[in-house]
């Protein structure tokens, strides 16, 4: 069997699902993980975007450094806000 190829569009590729697992590199969290752990994640790991992983620690989507700063900036976050509350909005 031939995996295809992920295919990445022109707009907001902050959140997008990982077709290929194998093409899923960087560190993988939970989305219960807050944004404000995510960002520091980040920030030790040297790293522009985190692997969001299923209860099989199979790769879901994948999340920005970017996305999550506008995120943190918007009017309505707190410290609580999960990964998980974030993955359906659009930006």
């Amino acid at each position: 069997m031939t995996q295809a190829p992920t295919q990445h569009r022109a707009g907001d590729r902050s959140l997008r699902v990982v077709a290929d697992d194998a093409d899923a590199s960087g560190p993988r969290v939970s989305d219960d993980m807050t944004i404000e752990v995510a960002l520091s994640l980040m920030a030790g790991a040297r790293v522009d975007h985190l692997v969001l992983c299923d209860r099989d620690d199979q790769g879901t989507d994948l999340i920005t450094l970017a996305r999550l700063a506008v995120l943190r900036d918007s009017p309505g976050y707190t410290d609580r806000v999960r990964l998980r509350d974030v993955l359906g909005l659009a930006g």
